[in-house]
């Protein structure tokens, strides 16, 4: 499968013109039929689940406010991948700021801003692992391995959205995949 499941890219053409005519029906089923691809795309770039909603809601929102200005009309799926990949950084921007403004509050503050019960609940031990592991991979590697293992991505499509030869893609899979396996085992040897 290259592609998640109704995510047909190539038959899209006529519904994104559709959109561009302002048709609230045709938006309302792009979003459905590609709402999961986008997430996979935040995550790729962001590497944290807890800010992928916000993130993926902004992008919806873009779409909605620039696809006017989309001229080419087969491209369509690169736009909307480069619109949700630089929302995804610049949400990890303003969370590094974030960050680096609570580092400056006493101790138990910063604790408390940063507090979100609802993430704190784990489902499966080896899955929060996996999940940690993915999100400490740099983005460089963290999203081919996300497009490629979560999205289901060919090599080609990968290396046509992210714009680099398919030989640079295979390279940055390899070494995510041994970052992810060395990172995996050490959090398993700390446990033990």
């Amino acid at each position: 499968m290259e592609m998640a499941a109704g995510a047909n890219f190539d038959s899209e053409q006529p519904v994104i013109e559709a959109i561009q005519q302002g048709d609230h029906y045709a938006f309302r089923e792009l979003l459905r039929r590609h709402d999961r691809w986008v997430r996979g795309i935040v995550f790729g770039v962001l590497g944290r689940h807890d800010a992928v909603d916000d993130v993926v809601q902004q992008v919806w929102t873009s779409v909605w406010e620039k696809i006017s200005d989309l001229r080419d009309t087969s491209r369509w799926k690169v736009w909307l991948y480069r619109l949700a990949r630089n929302a995804a950084v610049d949400a990890g921007r303003a969370a590094t700021k974030d960050r680096e403004r609570n580092s400056a509050l006493p101790d138990g503050l910063a604790d408390a801003v940063g507090h979100d019960p609802a993430a704190e609940r784990s489902a499966e031990e080896q899955r929060q692992a996996m999940l940690r592991a993915i999100e400490a991979l740099p983005a460089l590697y963290r999203e081919p391995l996300t497009l490629r293992h979560l999205e289901g991505w060919s090599y080609r499509q990968i290396a046509e959205v992210l714009d680099a030869p398919i030989d640079t893609i295979e390279t940055r899979l390899v070494r995510a995949r041994r970052l992810l396996r060395k990172a995996l085992v050490g959090e398993f040897e700390q446990e033990a």
